[in-house]
């Protein structure tokens, strides 16, 4: 194609769109050289947004629900979220290149969401992936030695662009082919994030947190939750709704074969109820107090000790009993009048 007429032509990028400060700025680097910009965003379950902000009662200090929406309505672009929750699951359980810190398959997960956004390109006629990722960020995904796996692996090859670092980067075919103007582009690298919140702040930019910060995987104590569902049920699996769960509540192990889920506040236990007629469910009578559910196969001395811990973290937990109703899935209930256990005395192995 003639050159002149190639640069009339408008390129399309699609914008892995994390919701973080960097996936904002190599999107707005895009329009600002009139690049037409589109953003995707993967929902695998793990993610925080749209799901705890949302379940939690206080939400004073959170005024954005979904960062990624917020990042696209800034930014005046669409947004494509994609449920891949069931295809995420592979990554999960079976990572080529292993776990970070705990059970975080970044490369794993890099490279999935960049081969899904290199498939959807090319169903919609778009012309380069892009991400926010920036050399040396993130100790396990942004190596210089793991970004071109990443790229490779998922298919993208030099499709794929990092604007925030590609002047440290080989030069991709957007920049190869004059689509975009390789000195406008960026060379940060490190983990210092003060460069983007300025480029924020003078662009008249919002974010909620610096880094993305989606990702439940991540986090050790959900990484030790999801590890004691694997252990007690005697395999690696999973479903939606266990990882929701393990999203929800103080988790409490007090025998090997059976836990409790215990809601921390109001829109909690409200979430919580969702799952009654899954579970024995647990609650005071006479007092305010958490719901409970129980996971497991509970003897009447369990019920009784489940009642017991119930009661500790009832309003009423420093009276001499309390009466605790045990409601099994299909309805059948009884109310037992407990002691409630000790404060000061609940094992802090039994925490999860």
């Amino acid at each position: 194609m003639d050159p002149g007429i190639r640069s009339q032509v408008q390129r399309k990028a699609v914008v892995l769109l994390s919701g973080g400060l960097d996936s904002l700025l190599a999107a707005r680097m895009m329009l600002e050289q009139g690049i037409h910009v589109e953003g995707i965003n993967f929902y695998t379950g793990f993610c925080v947004e749209g799901h705890t902000h949302a379940v939690r009662w206080d939400r004073s200090r959170r005024a954005v629900r979904h960062s990624a929406l917020h990042a696209a309505e800034q930014l005046g672009i669409r947004l494509h979220i994609i449920d891949v929750i069931d295809e995420y699951k592979d990554v999960v359980l079976n990572p080529r290149h292993g776990y970070g810190a705990h059970l975080n398959p970044c490369i794993d997960c890099k490279g999935f969401m960049v081969g899904r956004a290199r498939a959807w390109m090319e169903a919609h006629g778009f012309d380069f992936i892009v991400t926010g990722e920036v050399l040396g960020q993130r100790p396990k995904s942004q190596r210089r030695d793991t970004l071109p796996v990443i790229a490779r692996e998922s298919g993208a090859f030099d499709r794929l662009l990092r604007p925030l670092s590609a002047r440290l980067l080989p030069p991709t075919l957007p920049e190869r082919e004059g689509w975009v103007d390789r000195e406008r582009l960026l060379n940060l690298s490190g983990r210092n994030r003060k460069p983007q919140i300025a480029m924020a702040q003078a662009g008249g930019l919002a974010y909620a947190q610096p880094a993305g910060g989606c990702c439940f995987l991540t986090d050790a104590h959900y990484a030790r939750k999801l590890r004691d569902l694997w252990n007690s049920r005697g395999e690696r699996r999973y479903d939606f709704d266990d990882i929701m769960l393990l999203k929800i509540g103080r988790h409490i192990r007090p025998r090997p074969h059976f836990k409790l889920i215990v809601g921390r506040e109001e829109g909690e236990n409200h979430f919580l109820e969702g799952y009654r007629h899954r579970f024995i469910h647990l609650f005071a009578t006479d007092t305010k107090g958490p719901l409970v559910l129980l996971q497991g196969e509970a003897e009447d001395e369990d019920l009784t000790l489940a009642a017991a811990v119930t009661a500790r973290f009832c309003q009423g937990r420093d009276a001499e009993t309390v009466r605790v109703s045990i409601v099994r899935p299909g309805g059948g209930e009884e109310r037992r009048t407990v002691t409630p256990w000790p404060v000061d005395q609940l094992p802090r192995e039994w925490y999860l």
